[in-house]
């Protein structure tokens, strides 16, 4: 199948999707994709099925009505979807995240100090509020009733906003969770850089694991580097979800281990079915969702992978920086309707 560029264009359109200067589509065969056929499609499919009834248009709640009907999944794939590649000036760079398991109280205590906020009336108005640094350095928030729970360390809620979701569990032994609630409007900053500026770290030792060992055996200064990323994430609790089921993501259902992708919304649309080569140490070929999105996630081939959730997640995790390039799986009807009429 070959896609004239105007053609393409009014396919991307169709969905939502912007023909971006610097971008070309390019429709590929399944055969193309490395490892297509020794995926789980199976596994990929029930991930697809918890998000695709959210999707809008007619063409995707027939796709889902489809997949609900437990058909061979690696040819539901390959009859109602086509693979097209999104080519693009810019690097492709994959990361990882994952919900954290914290430690924390209901109350303030002297070993639990640091609060986790929810939601101001500032920030539910929209537009940009303070920085990182206004509102915990100056103690914005305190004494608002906005507390949802403490936790004994900082450097803990820096590195919970970043993943923006997380498991806190109480001394009792009971666990509650936290999800996205909202955030001050900056744009995230990346501290790494300011750590091999320092001579911290060399800029190839630099992931989220050395980044979090470090603020956390230097709290003082650490909290200064912190203090160079403005934006900030406030936290809402998730008392509906689960505890056998992922966090929830931006499409407002559970996230699913090694199969959900948090993506740029600018350039795929949420719910879709993507797959991934990524490469690295630890390379993964497979058919992932687009369930989600992340505010250092920006670009066409810009993605972060869920992990899971705890501890050996978040290694795994930290350890994901890597290249590669992912493919959109758009639906095919459509596509070959807009062939036929040109």
């Amino acid at each position: 199948m070959i896609f004239k560029p105007l053609l393409l264009a009014a396919i991307f359109a169709a969905f939502g999707l912007p023909v971006t200067a610097g971008n070309s589509y390019q429709p590929i065969p399944f055969s193309a994709l490395s490892g297509w056929m020794d995926d789980d499609h199976a596994a990929a499919l029930e991930a697809f099925k918890v998000t695709c009834g959210d999707m809008s248009g007619e063409d995707w709640q027939a796709l889902c009505a489809v997949a609900h009907q437990n058909p061979n999944s690696r040819l539901y794939f390959e009859t109602f979807f086509q693979p097209i590649l999104t080519k693009t000036t810019e690097p492709a760079l994959f990361t990882g995240y994952y919900e954290p398991e914290l430690t924390g109280s209901l109350t303030r205590t002297g070993r639990f100090r640091y609060p986790i906020y929810g939601v101001p009336d500032e920030v539910r108005a929209g537009g940009i509020w303070k920085t990182r640094r206004d509102i915990e350095k100056n103690e914005l928030l305190k004494g608002r009733g906005l507390e949802i729970a403490w936790v004994e360390n900082p450097a803990d809620i820096f590195f919970l906003q970043i993943q923006g979701s997380g498991r806190l569990r109480l001394q009792d032994g009971t666990t509650i969770r936290l999800g996205y609630g909202g955030s001050n409007g900056h744009r995230y900053q990346a501290i790494g850089p300011n750590l091999v500026e320092l001579g911290v770290l060399q800029e190839h030792e630099v992931s989220a694991n050395r980044i979090i060992q470090w603020v956390q055996n230097n709290l003082e200064q650490g909290q200064e580097i912190i203090w160079k990323n403005p934006a900030y994430v406030f936290f809402r609790r998730v008392d509906d979800v689960p505890g056998d089921k992922g966090p929830l993501g931006a499409m407002n259902r559970s996230l699913t281990t090694l199969r959900t992708l948090a993506v740029d919304p600018k350039y795929v649309t949420l719910g879709m079915p993507i797959w991934l080569e990524k490469g690295g140490s630890r390379p993964l070929n497979r058919l992932m969702i687009a369930q989600d999105t992340g505010s250092a996630i920006t670009g066409p081939q810009r993605a972060d992978v869920f992990f899971g959730t705890g501890s050996q997640a978040g290694i795994a995790a930290g350890l994901t920086k890597d290249t590669g390039r992912m493919i959109l799986l758009m639906p095919i009807e459509d596509a070959r309707a807009l062939v036929l009429e040109h």
